[in-house]
């Protein structure tokens, strides 16, 4: 029995309320990558998809899946489904209009026994089994955790000339990933409240802020990278290939 599989165990058997499922979302236009489906597209041998879903298969943490996407894109997703053995996968749901209504369908899916949901990026295909289980413990601590990582680079603002304007301190500034978990009845209770204040936000943590519940961030490194443009494609080849001859 490995790491993950032991911590599952002692979480299954003292937390019997963190049944936990994994929202991913794969329903985007891919509007910024000239062109190529991203979800589709062939990294390393597999697509992107797919890298995204044996990562939350192989957690034990999570013990079924639904995938948003588009309705033309449901066989492909099926197809995935048997040919990687993503034997989590339960339900498929059609995407919104826009990214908050897409998780919300795919929560809509789940079932009363579902405590947890772990939302993710269909294209975020880096992130790793370990990933999704450190997020999940704290999000059981807390009922709110985010993956993230501490900004390194410096920060400046600018006009909309592009010209800087200020100098902006990074202390304590993250960037924001997926898996983001949330205590089911928190996330519903963070979905009426924005649909009452008619707020629409591209990150579900953005919700349970406000929500006015603090949210606990994880560290989970800069190589959990979102596939959003052409350009990532190689980088992520090279870190899918350095993990391998690391093996």
């Amino acid at each position: 029995m490995n790491k993950l599989s032991k911590i599952a165990e002692i979480v299954h058997e003292y937390l019997p309320d963190s049944y936990t499922a994994a929202v991913i979302v794969a329903a985007g236009a891919s509007t910024r990558m000239e062109g190529l489906n991203k979800q589709l597209y062939n990294l390393c041998g597999k697509p992107v998809l797919a890298h995204t879903l044996t990562a939350y298969q192989s957690c034990p943490l999570i013990r079924e899946i639904v995938v948003v996407t588009k309705p033309e894109e449901f066989e492909a997703v099926a197809e995935m489904k048997k040919t990687y053995g993503i034997t989590k996968l339960t339900q498929l749901a059609a995407g919104g209009a826009t990214r908050q209504e897409s998780v919300k369908k795919g929560v809509a899916k789940l079932g009363a026994k579902v405590k947890y949901v772990a939302i993710a990026d269909g294209a975020r295909c880096l992130t790793t089994p370990a990933q999704i289980a450190k997020v999940c413990i704290q999000a059981y601590n807390h009922k709110a955790a985010c993956a993230a990582h501490l900004v390194s680079d410096t920060v400046k603002r600018a006009s909309v000339l592009g010209t800087v304007t200020e100098s902006v301190d990074r202390t304590g500034l993250w960037q924001v990933q997926t898996p983001q978990v949330f205590h089911t009845a928190l996330y519903q209770a963070a979905l009426v409240k924005a649909e009452k204040d008619k707020i629409t936000v591209t990150d579900d943590s953005s919700l349970i802020e406000h929500l006015g519940y603090q949210v606990r961030l994880v560290e989970c490194g800069q190589s959990n990278i979102k596939i959003t443009t052409p350009e990532d494609l190689p980088l992520a080849t090279a870190i899918l290939n350095y993990r391998k001859a690391k093996k």
